[in-house]
């Protein structure tokens, strides 16, 4: 379905994509545990938010200077981006609700 997808960045498009709206952004690597179980959880957010906000993940191992431009000191770093700009950090895997909320209130500011 269109608009429920996370996208996959690379560093060259992270700035783009951040620009514009509110843009969830998963900091994270595929040889880390707690970022594996985040996934399914940003595919739930995904369907639930239904293109009203857009939801990426980023390799850390493969964008290193988006994650040092951040601060991204472990693994999964959720990061909430209103046109560009950080609103939210989240360290950690997270529930569902915390995100919907949190994104719902960057989406009614």
């Amino acid at each position: 379905m269109p608009g429920n997808e996370i996208l996959e960045l690379n560093e060259s498009q992270f700035d783009t994509m951040i620009a514009d709206g509110i843009v969830l952004v998963d900091f994270w690597a595929p040889w880390c545990g707690p970022c594996r179980m985040q996934g399914p959880i940003l595919e739930e957010v995904a369907e639930r938010i239904n293109g009203s906000a857009k939801i990426a993940k980023l390799n850390v191992d493969d964008a290193g200077d988006a994650a040092g431009r951040f601060d991204v000191q472990s693994i999964p770093t959720l990061i909430l981006f209103n046109d560009g700009n950080e609103v939210r950090r989240f360290v950690g895997v997270q529930p569902r609700d915390i995100l919907l909320d949190a994104m719902h209130s960057a989406n009614s500011s």
